[in-house]
């Protein structure tokens, strides 16, 4: 596809960050950029990285080298993908669209968000290799009625987010009046209008073609409206869920079930004794218990308990050497989110495939650097 040209300047995901500051409202920008209380954990998951380095080997023949990677039986041209992230398409026009066509195309990963503003049917009819993520609580009925919509929709993976049983202290995002819904006032008004390509590029775009969004993947029927000065918040509090209710749901669910959000390498043993299919190794990108370990800390001991589960990381992920770390400590797989969503707000699916390329590149010219023709034994390659 053509770079979109707004963003022909971008040369890395660290590029994106600016022009998506100054493209997006502030209470937008805050609620995806910001951590949770003194941001420790965001911060974290980034300086992390900076600790771990790498040895090349020199005279090794990589012309033939590769970076397909294989997650349950499905191959894909690289070993990193999108993340899910909620309220997407108040960022970008149809951005779960856009998410799922253009990793389709690039035949990389996604995972789409239980808090995204366009029907599941619609985006796994876009990408049938879409994975789900839920937020579900302990009323097994909802729980039902979601996994069975998403089977009926097309979903072979259902990823059950289990960092989240209340709300983290999103300071940030409550002063500048994000929430689900976000309430109208003056403030909200003027933060719009001063934005005025979001404005019609995003939001008057949206509601011309399809309406006010709603959260409309929280359970078997469609949530609340994402902008609402009287409808019912969305419930967040699920700190009655537990271990046997992933007993029970993996007794329901006929294809691969996974849990994000683990830290615990107990917690991980737990999950491979009771027969779950993965794990997404995140601390939900800093933004709900802060001074929570760095996914990239706890992955080892986590894949030293892993099985067969696979393991997806999620955290910080900028730069190729970081998807070569993280594959190198264990995971099989990285998610990414914030970058491809200022990717999406900036050049819709264009931007986001320009995204992808931008990484696909960086990873395949650092296994050159390091000497290693696939992704097998990039764990020699740690200092």
């Amino acid at each position: 596809m053509a770079v979109p040209r707004n963003m022909r300047k971008i040369m890395c995901w660290e590029d994106l960050e600016a022009p998506g500051k100054s493209f997006l409202p502030r209470a937008l920008w805050e609620f995806v950029s910001a951590g949770v209380e003194g941001a420790l954990s965001r911060d974290g998951n980034r300086t992390a990285f900076d600790e771990v380095w790498l040895i090349p080997r020199v005279l090794k023949d990589v012309t033939g080298r590769s970076m397909d990677c294989t997650l349950f039986d499905k191959k894909y041209d690289a070993p990193f993908g999108i993340a899910p992230m909620g309220a997407c398409a108040l960022f970008g026009y149809q951005a779960d669209l856009n998410f799922a066509r253009a990793a389709r195309a690039a035949n990389v990963p996604y995972v789409m968000s239980g808090s995204a503003l366009i029907p599941m049917e619609k985006i796994v009819e876009a990408n049938p290799d879409v994975w789900f993520q839920a937020y579900v609580d302990a009323d097994r009925s909802a729980i039902a009625g979601l996994a069975d919509r998403a089977w009926n929709a097309g979903f072979r993976h259902f990823a059950v987010t289990v960092d989240v049983p209340v709300p983290g202290n999103r300071g940030s995002s409550l002063r500048s009046g994000f929430g689900y819904p976000v309430r109208p006032n003056a403030r909200i008004a003027f933060d719009g209008l001063s934005h005025p390509r979001w404005l019609l590029r995003t939001f008057f775009r949206t509601l011309m073609t399809s309406g006010m969004p709603h959260l409309e993947n929280t359970g078997a029927q469609r949530g609340i409206p994402i902008i609402s000065g009287k409808a019912p918040g969305r419930t967040h509090v699920r700190d009655a869920l537990d271990w046997e209710d992933m007993k029970w749901l993996r007794d329901r669910w006929q294809g691969k079930l996974l849990l994000k959000g683990v830290l615990s390498a107990e917690d991980a043993k737990t999950a491979r004794e009771i027969g779950l299919d993965g794990l997404f190794v995140s601390n939900h990108g800093g933004r709900q218990l802060d001074t929570a370990l760095s996914p990239l800390k706890a992955l080892p001991a986590i894949a030293a308990e892993k099985g067969d589960m696979t393991l997806m990381y999620d955290g910080g992920i900028r730069r190729g050497t970081d998807v070569i770390k993280a594959l190198a400590m264990g995971a099989d797989c990285v998610l990414a989110g914030r970058p491809f969503l200022y990717a999406a707000a900036l050049g819709e699916q264009e931007g986001v495939a320009h995204a992808i390329d931008l990484m696909k590149q960086e990873v395949y010219r650092n296994l050159a650097l390091l000497g290693c023709n696939d992704l097998s034994n990039l764990a020699s390659r740690l200092a």
